[in-house]
Formats: C-alpha cells, sequence, structure tokens
C-alpha cells in the first residue's frame, strides 16, 4: 500500500502547475490533501472527480484558507470530518477515515506563529487530536496519522536549529507534543527508518529561494501505532515534485 501527503498551498493554483499529472504519477492507494484553500464546489472538476478514486472534501467556514482533502481508490467504511470539538472544527483541518484495516487520519495542524492566543490554540489542537487517537489505539485499532503537523521535532529537521529556537514551528513547548505523539504510540515512520538522516525536509520558504539551497524543515510527517509501524517498508520526501512550498511525502506499507 502507498500513501501520499501534500500541502498543496491552494488547491486552485496547484491545479495550474501540473498537479494532475503528479498525483497519476504518485500511483497511491491513498492521497491525502492539506490547505486546500476551497470550497469543494471550487475545485475544478477534472480535480474533484478523478478516475479510479473516492474524494472526500473538508473546507474551512472561512473562504480561502485552510481544507483538506482525501482520495482513496477503495472506498473507506465511513468518513468524519473534524475532531467533534467545535473549537477547531470550523477550520476543515481534519479528515478521518475508517478503512476497516486501519482509522487514517489527514490533518492540517494549526500554525502557532500568529501571536500567544493562535500558539494556545495549536497546543490546545494536539491536546484534542491526541486524546481522540489515543482513544482509537486503546480500543485495538491501528491507526495512520499524516499532514502538515507545522512542528519540527529534532534539531536535524530543520537547517538552522539555533537561529529558530524562538520562531513558532520549534519552540519547546511545540517539540514537547512531538515527543508526546510518541509516548501515546504514534511513530514517525521517516525517522524509524531514517534516525540520523539529515538534510531531508518539506517545506522551504518562499521568501528567500530556500528551496533551491535546501534551507528547509521537516514539518509533514507519516505515523502510525506501534504495530504497524512493523509493516512500514518506506518512507520519505517526493523532493522533485513542485507547485507548493512544501513537496509530497509518502509512506510505503507491507
Amino acid at each position: 500500500m502507498r500513501l501520499i501527503s501534500w500541502n498543496v498551498n491552494g488547491i486552485r493554483a496547484v491545479a495550474q502547475k501540473g498537479f494532475l499529472d503528479s498525483f497519476r504519477s504518485f500511483d497511491a492507494d491513498i492521497v491525502c490533501l492539506q490547505e486546500t484553500k476551497a470550497m469543494p464546489e471550487q475545485y475544478p472538476q477534472e480535480v474533484a472527480e478523478i478516475p479510479g478514486y473516492h474524494g472526500y472534501f473538508n473546507a474551512a467556514e472561512r473562504k480561502g484558507y485552510s481544507g483538506t482533502a482525501l482520495f482513496a481508490r477503495k472506498e473507506p467504511l465511513s468518513v468524519s470530518f473534524g475532531l467533534g470539538d467545535d473549537r477547531f472544527d470550523h477550520e476543515g483541518r481534519t479528515i478521518r477515515a475508517d478503512f476497516n484495516d486501519f482509522i487514517l487520519y489527514n490533518i492540517y495542524f494549526p500554525n502557532g506563529g500568529q501571536g500567544p492566543d493562535r500558539l494556545e490554540f495549536k497546543l490546545a489542537f494536539y491536546d484534542c487530536f491526541l486524546e481522540k487517537v489515543a482513544a482509537d489505539i486503546e480500543e485495538g485499532r491501528h491507526v495512520i496519522v499524516c499532514g502538515d503537523v507545522n512542528t519540527a521535532h529534532r534539531e536535524i529537521d530543520l537547517t538552522n536549529p539555533a537561529a529558530n529556537s524562538k520562531i513558532s514551528g520549534f519552540l519547546p513547548e511545540e517539540r514537547a507534543y512531538m515527543d508526546t505523539f510518541a509516548e501515546k504510540g504514534l511513530v514517525d515512520t521517516f525517522r524509524l527508518l531514517y534516525p540520523d538522516t539529515t538534510g531531508k525536509y518539506s517545506w522551504w520558504s518562499y521568501k528567500t529561494f530556500a528551496r533551491d539551497r535546501n534551507v528547509g524543515w521537516r514539518i509533514d510527517y507519516f505515523f502510525t501505532d506501534e504495530t504497524l509501524a512493523e509493516r512500514v517498508s518506506d518512507a520519505g520526501m517526493l523532493t522533485d515534485i513542485m507547485g507548493s512550498d512544501h513537496c509530497p511525502i509518502f509512506l510505503e506499507l507491507l
């Protein structure tokens, strides 16, 4: 099984930059998108209805903001939107799909960089998510979590850790939540396979042409529960796929 996660930074924009060609090249069973920035009716028809895939879309109430989408070859048993908390569910950040063998969470986690209130919102979102996914694991369900987590975990997950130590996305309290992910039974699949690899990122700032210099951050992740992690055969970044300030990431399971 092959899964893709990609923060597209606007589905309408990326649709004009070869999105469908990239999508076909993935040859994926499941494709999860974040930061789609569109209502379902605003999707280009060729993107909303991709042959061979079932599509599911969660939009923010605020137009042109946030949003997630999921495309799956196999129809899920059920699909729900949000975390079940009114504080967070108006921003279209979560799609939860039950595929019987596992529950998939496609999430665009909040950015905490707009001030103390937004950082508090981000950390509360983490709490809510962790409570929900921990309950699934405790019930014996396999889980896969993917998306833009908006936090780099370790110093090797970004180019300039010291310079960014007081910037949201690499604050101590945010990084501590990444430790909590592991404590709750979630395995970072890339680090499972490549624990000490450096220079592998999934986001680069547009402002400084950072991608050309590979000055980046690894803030997009695939997590699984500890048992399902035994089936992970590969995980990584598709850095040659353009169209967004993020690149797609992939997960392969036996």
